[in-house]
């Protein structure tokens, strides 16, 4: 008799853990939902970079203006790295929910779809699953950022060029041609890391329920409630503000500055990680814990 299911007919005795984590990565990226924030993506950075296009560098000449008395600008600012920091600092609340959509579904999906059971029959533990769950959400919030990278630096370049990069902010910084590119993958690295930390808040959200909605919904509402209480100007918030995630999600713009604060970055980034770390212990015991019924 044939068993049921795939995964128990390709792997009858114990699979590997790379062989769970294969098997998730296929079930997560054979469903269509996976694809909106790619499509997205697709869409949107063409449209704002054609639209920058047709603009023809007034943005540029806005910024410099003020300054153009003291300092004569020379060489092509108007090029793909700043357009592609551009992009990155109108998307940064985006990317979040396009993250949640399927981080979010990880574990809801299985209660939605009445798939729990027939993971659990196989001769696999809960935590080896769920470290494959986890694994997947992680690698589609790398893949999802890294495409967005990919397109919006590899059109912009096409389109504008390449030259210095002009960094507005409350002290105008300019960061050499030779330099840029460099500076600019380092800021998409930060920015995964701290997109892990939406996966695993949403991933956590998913433990809990067994509708893909709610951890969605969940997922955006902390974010945004976060960053308003980081953002609010009272003392209160203020010391409350290193503890939320939230604080350090545009931290990527820091490998932007003119010399990098490497000190600050790492404490960034450990402070993420270390959030990624509870999320995931905190939906590790509720996984565990949770009697599946369906």
């Amino acid at each position: 008799m044939q068993p049921a299911v795939g995964f128990l007919h390709t792997h009858p005795i114990n699979p590997s853990m790379l062989s769970i984590l294969k098997n998730e990565l296929l079930k997560t990226y054979f469903k269509w939902r996976t694809y909106i924030g790619f499509i997205a993506i697709l869409i949107l950075v063409p449209l704002v970079e054609i639209a920058l296009k047709l603009e023809g560098g007034s943005m540029i000449k806005g910024i410099t203006r003020s300054l153009e008395k003291d300092f004569f600008f020379v060489g092509n600012l108007f090029n793909g790295y700043f357009v592609t920091q551009l992009i990155m600092n109108s998307l940064w609340v985006h990317i979040p929910f396009l993250i949640s959509l399927v981080a979010g579904d990880q574990l809801a999906g299985e209660a939605t779809g009445g798939t729990f059971r027939l993971i659990l029959i196989r001769p696999v533990s809960r935590t080896r699953i769920l470290f494959a769950k986890y694994l997947t959400t992680l690698f589609y919030a790398f893949s999802l950022v890294a495409f967005l990278a990919t397109l919006s630096l590899g059109l912009g370049v096409a389109m504008f060029g390449v030259g210095d990069l002009l960094v507005p902010g409350r002290e105008l910084a300019i960061i050499s041609q030779h330099e840029a590119l460099g500076r600019m993958c380092l800021a998409f690295g930060l920015a995964i890391w701290s997109m892990w930390c939406v996966a695993s808040l949403a991933f956590l959200f998913s433990s809990f329920v067994e509708n893909a909605i709610g951890p969605i919904i969940g997922t955006m509402a902390v974010v945004v409630v976060f960053f308003l209480l980081g953002n609010f100007p009272f003392d209160f918030f203020r010391t409350l503000s290193p503890y939320l995630f939230t604080t350090y999600m545009t931290f990527w713009q820091r490998f932007l500055d003119d010399p990098i604060p490497w000190q600050e970055i790492a404490r960034s980034a450990l402070i993420l990680g270390l959030h990624n770390i509870g999320l995931f212990l905190i939906a590790f015991v509720a996984y565990n814990r949770k009697d599946i019924k369906s």
